[in-house]
């Protein structure tokens, strides 16, 4: 592979066309369709006003954060079954919802959440690489028009969102380090990475591992950068996007990390 261009003429640290579609689900509290590349995702965030079970049974304070993650059965070439024709999740849709879960917590303050429980469904409805860190990043998106909503309507006293969350995908292929891989490069890399990172620069989880292959710590150090250079660009998307969206209330928005 050219160091300079890839199949679909983007250099290795160029992210793929990113953009973001507010109110897919009108349902939702919150919600967005985000799209990396040829990657769809519907992130929908949903705030209930009680907490599960084991939260009051343990007189535990504050609220809860879960997520949900599946995959549609068209969102595939070949059909994908249903988890619940199935009778169960498969591991993989349980680890990437737990990652997301794990990502939106470590910029929530569950305290300022109150007595409520944010339900994020990420649903993909196209895959073409990426899924997971695309659900990261509109999930937090999703979270932050849902909790706008619950302000506006005074259910909510203060932003209980700390800093923004994104997440993106790095990759070694052919030995050159790649960022954003959608599925034909994801399918033959080396290397495989998942990044998430707060808009303020703080690393949330880093998920690499070798394809039957090694990776050297200059490889590592190469993703990480590429890794990062993009989830800046990401926070400020975010940001961007949701200053449009809440019709510029700059001061309503806490820390985005742009």
């Amino acid at each position: 592979m050219s160091n300079s261009s890839r199949a679909d003429g983007r250099t290795p640290n160029q992210l793929r066309p990113i953009s973001f579609e507010a109110n897919i689900a009108p349902h939702a509290t919150g919600s967005v369709l985000v799209s990396f590349g040829h990657t769809r995702v519907i992130c929908g965030a949903t705030i209930e006003a009680r907490v599960p079970g084991w939260m009051r049974a343990q007189n535990v304070s504050g609220g809860w954060l879960t997520a949900e993650y599946s995959m549609l059965p068209y969102s595939t070439h070949d059909r994908k079954q249903r988890d619940s024709s199935r009778g169960k999740l498969d591991g993989r849709s349980v680890e990437i919802q737990r990652l997301i879960g794990r990502s939106l917590r470590a910029v929530i303050d569950l305290q300022k959440l109150g007595q409520h429980t944010l339900w994020l469904d990420c649903d993909v409805l196209q895959a073409d690489g990426g899924t997971r860190t695309a659900s990261i990043t509109g999930a937090y998106i999703a979270a932050r028009l849902a909790v706008q909503t619950l302000l506006d309507s005074g259910k909510l006293k203060e932003n209980p969102i700390k800093d923004s969350i994104g997440a993106v995908s790095v990759g070694i292929v052919d030995g050159v380090a790649l960022l954003d891989l959608p599925y034909t490069e994801d399918r033959d890399a080396e290397v495989d990475a998942n990044i998430v990172m707060t808009g303020g620069g703080q690393f949330v989880e880093v998920q690499s591992s070798g394809e039957e292959s090694t990776f050297s710590p200059d490889q590592l150090t190469a993703m990480l950068g590429l890794a990062t250079g993009g989830l800046k660009e990401i926070a400020a998307l975010q940001t961007a996007f949701l200053t449009k969206q809440l019709l510029g209330n700059i001061g309503s928005l806490g820390s985005l990390g742009s």
